[in-house]
């Protein structure tokens, strides 16, 4: 049985989708209550949350269709960039 990470709770935001290829793909602005995101990629991709452009030095790496949260500040930019296929960007706000 695999053990189940806790990271906490919070009500469901507005939610953002954009494209990445080679070229990142960029969210709006996340709101000013935001202090946790919910992040989906649909192919294997390299993303920030503090609006740098993600490569694979900088950035997390996040494998397609497997669900991460990030702790973030209110304002901060998403990006997302293809390790090897263009796909799409889920970023999900997640207020406190």
């Amino acid at each position: 049985m695999m053990a189940q990470q806790y990271i906490g709770t919070g009500r469901i935001g507005p939610g953002k989708n954009v494209a990445y290829t080679g070229t990142a793909g960029t969210t709006s602005a996340i709101g000013a209550q935001t202090y946790k995101v919910q992040v989906v990629v649909t192919s294997d991709a390299f993303v920030t949350t503090d609006g740098s452009t993600p490569s694979s030095t900088s950035g997390a790496y996040v494998p397609a269709l497997s669900p991460e949260v990030f702790t973030t500040s209110p304002g901060q930019i998403v990006k997302a960039v293809q390790v090897s296929a263009g796909g799409t960007l889920y970023v999900t706000e997640i207020i406190s």
